[in-house]
């Protein structure tokens, strides 16, 4: 930084007050747009990416603020020295405007401590004389009163903190013996006690025959816009962290779905072998508006006795929490299932196991059991939609029997239903994330589901239906996961 002594070079010509004007408004008409994001990013405190755009806006205004008060400076031209008497004229005149005006020229207070006016101040060290000038915001800036005199580079260190004292006499020494100049900053502990950090910037005045003379500097107080850029790194550190801790929940969540969830994706018969055989296939979808996986299922099992099991399912909550209780919620329907408890007895279990678990929640569920000697549905739901029913190129939803959401009341009965189905049949079972969404309201979803039976009548098996479900629903803007699954009876 040019010192006010040199005379090798010729003095830089001011800019024209008309540009340094439309500078400062332009300054501050994106002073206030920052501001007016900064306010909006108040909403949303515990969420790490809004922490790091209010520390961002904090620090985009600091920038802000220092370059308008940088600018109003340049319009009022290099001020004269302290001790000439036009510069105690102008210093004097200063005061009584800094009444008026604030660091971008309109009407502002006076500036208080921790502003940028005094956070800026100038020292000069003048090594023949032993002389030492310190400008007014320098002594603010050290809280030493100006009748205590400015202080020598001998007495400098003992106001600066003990880790960066080493620095400092390291970096004047560079500038008084070699020439260097000095950007540095270090810490200084004021005569109040508090600490702040000092930006340096100096430079050796030279004399006549090219020795130093004296050390010229300029000392900033940029405690403030460290406080701010280490919000900004934190705040960024911490978003980094709950992204990294995201993208692990989520492919846990997804590989024990994937290990829960049936290996088939394509037509399977159950049981093996028989003409009256179900041809089924499943299908899961990704929630549109959320990255986690949610806790839906579908699941369907050959029982001992020749039977067979279909369920589906939905608990509340995303992730490991949600994704992990439901591979326990399912693991033990297969049991009971397998053990030949019958349905409306088995969602009771399954209620008794989710209102004790040490994870609360809430479930809903629908689970079948298919006699493939009688062609007999048995049936028990838990606040979930029923089962739909496509026969002879027409769909009707089965007449539900009573049942809570599982977890919502201990000791809760659930009732069972049956119904006869023929060869032909279609059976539809469905989470209500495909028929719950942006652009599916008033059970509109579930009348586009009973539309598609025209569709199922001329499908050659159980997934062909899946494909077309899938079609209709799959780029829905749904709120939440969903399964689906089609069983067709042979």
């Amino acid at each position: 930084m040019p010192s006010h002594l040199f005379a090798d070079r010729p003095a830089p010509q001011p800019p024209r007050r008309g540009t340094v004007d439309e500078l400062i408004s332009q300054t501050r008409r994106l002073r206030g747009d920052v501001d007016a994001v900064r306010r909006d990013a108040v909403v949303g405190e515990d969420d790490p990416h809004t922490r790091w755009q209010r520390a961002l806006c904090d620090l985009a205004v600091h920038h802000l603020d220092d370059l308008g008060a940088h600018l109003g400076q340049l319009k009022e031209g290099l001020p004269a020295l302290p001790d000439s008497p036009e510069g105690a004229e102008h210093l004097a005149e200063d005061q009584e405007q800094d009444h008026d005006e604030g660091p971008y020229g309109y009407e502002d207070a006076a500036p208080q401590a921790g502003s940028l006016l005094s956070r800026v101040g100038s020292a000069e060290w003048n090594l023949l004389t032993d002389a030492v000038s310190w400008s007014d915001e320098l002594f603010q800036i050290f809280g030493r009163q100006p009748g205590s005199g400015p202080m020598s580079l001998d007495e400098l260190p003992s106001m600066v903190f003990a880790e960066d004292q080493g620095l400092l006499q390291e970096l004047v020494t560079d500038c008084l013996i070699d020439g260097k100049p000095i950007d540095s900053e270090f810490r200084i502990v004021r005569t109040d006690g508090r600490v702040r950090t000092l930006h340096m910037m100096g430079e050796p005045v030279l004399d006549a025959e090219g020795c130093t003379a004296s050390m010229w500097a300029v000392l900033r107080d940029v405690s403030e816009l460290r406080r701010t850029q280490r919000a900004v790194r934190e705040s960024r550190d911490t978003l980094a962290r709950r992204q990294h801790i995201d993208r692990t929940e989520r492919r846990i969540a997804v590989e024990l779905q994937e290990s829960v969830l049936p290996p088939w994706r394509g037509s399977l018969s159950l049981p093996q072998d028989g003409p009256t055989a179900l041809d089924l296939a499943g299908h899961y979808l990704p929630s549109s508006s959320s990255a986690l996986i949610g806790g839906d299922w579908f699941d369907a099992l050959e029982l001992p006795d020749g039977g067979s099991l279909l369920s589906v399912g939905d608990l509340t909550g995303h992730g490991v929490t949600a994704t992990s209780t439901m591979a326990m919620l399912l693991g033990a329907l297969r049991g009971m299932a397998v053990a030949g408890i019958r349905p409306g007895e088995l969602m009771g279990h399954l209620n008794q196991l989710l209102d004790s678990s040490a994870q609360p929640a809430l479930g809903s569920a629908v689970c079948c059991r298919y006699d493939a000697a009688t062609r007999t549905l048995a049936w028990a739901q838990a606040g979930h939609p029923a089962p739909l029913l496509f026969r002879d190129g027409t769909g009707r939803a089965l007449t539900p029997p009573e049942g809570v959401l599982l977890g919502a009341t201990p000791g809760a009965v659930y009732e069972q239903a049956e119904v006869r189905l023929l060869p032909g049949d279609l059976l539809v079972l469905h989470t209500d994330g495909l028929t719950r969404g942006a652009d599916v309201r008033d059970g509109s979803g579930v009348d586009r589901l009973l539309a598609l039976a025209p569709r199922f009548a001329v499908s050659r098996c159980a997934q062909e239906c899946v494909r077309t479900i899938v079609e209709e629903f799959g780029e829905s803007e749904r709120e939440d996961d969903a399964c689906v699954m089609v069983a067709r009876i042979g």
